[in-house]
């Protein structure tokens, strides 16, 4: 989940949007965009869903330069009735949820160095645009992402909002679904990152797990590395009904539960793939 709790220097609106200023990219920074974007088109046409390859192409995004804003949301509108406004970075809770229950999505306008092309810590205007506006296009999408935003206002309220997280972490960053040819990225998480998009679904190192709602709230997850576990939704219906659930309820059934590790797989589960864990277990005995 795209959100902070420690401050940067504070904008001028309380909103926290900016001028995208894309009139101010330099040649370099376009170059960034263009290699980002190449790459990553070359490798999603068998690995994204049909809806991410279909808001795609339906966008004023491609490779030649960084994407307008203002064109962005001009289609958006007419299609779902979302717009994308430019932030300085990470925002704080209250302002990202209030954006997405107001149907703006709220994307850094700045884009990482060439040297950072494979892992940047903060989300950038390729991760933002490239990852997630695509499926804005979808109307489930469009519903169930501001339907999160009004859960997040409340769950913040309650104290519960790490359980939240998990939803969105595990549906909008780095979800997977179950389409006719099989399994497909739709987190923006995965489909804005090459390695991920190639570990997601075809190493045999993460466990793929069916998507159970009570199971994802209790579930850590990684925001340093690859994740250990991807759910899988059945397809985008499932996300339609949890756009309609009374989460309250499920709060209260998750208190008091253990929490679950990243990579722990239950007798409950509906495993699609068991994974080796490969991965990760070299990565720590090698104490990364």
């Amino acid at each position: 989940m795209e959100t902070m709790d420690h401050a940067i220097a504070q904008p001028q609106r309380a909103d926290w949007v900016i001028d995208q200023g894309w009139e101010h990219y330099t040649a370099q920074e376009h170059a960034v965009w263009k290699t980002l974007f190449e790459r990553q088109t070359a490798l999603l046409p068998e690995r994204a869903c049909d809806e991410f390859v279909a808001g795609m192409r339906a966008l004023p995004i491609g490779a030649d330069q960084i994407p307008d804003f203002r064109a962005l949301s001009e289609v958006l509108i007419r299609h779902t009735g979302w717009q994308v406004v430019a932030v300085p970075g990470l925002v704080p809770d209250e302002v990202f949820f209030a954006h997405l229950a107001n149907r703006r999505f709220p994307a850094g306008q700045f884009i990482r160095r060439a040297e950072q092309l494979d892992y940047l810590q903060e989300p950038d205007i390729f991760h933002d645009v490239f990852g997630h506006v695509p499926m804005l296009m979808n109307p489930v999408i469009a519903d169930y992402i501001q339907a999160y935003g009004e859960g997040g206002l409340k769950a913040k309220k309650l104290g519960v909002l790490d359980q939240l997280a998990r939803v969105y972490w595990y549906t909008v960053e780095f979800g997977l679904v179950q389409q006719d040819e099989g399994l497909r990225i739709y987190g923006a998480g995965i489909a804005s990152s090459h390695s991920e998009s190639l570990f997601a679904v075809e190493d045999p190192s993460p466990n793929r797990i069916g998507f159970d709602l009570e199971r994802v709230m209790r579930t850590r997850y990684r925001i340093d590395d690859f994740q250990e576990t991807y759910f899988v939704i059945p397809s985008f219906d499932a996300l339609l009904d949890l756009a309609k659930i009374d989460f309250a309820p499920l709060y209260e059934a998750v208190r008091g539960q253990d929490e679950l590790e990243p990579g722990t797989v239950l007798p409950s589960d509906r495993v699609l793939t068991r994974g080796t864990g490969a991965y990760h277990r070299a990565r720590r005995a090698a104490g990364a």
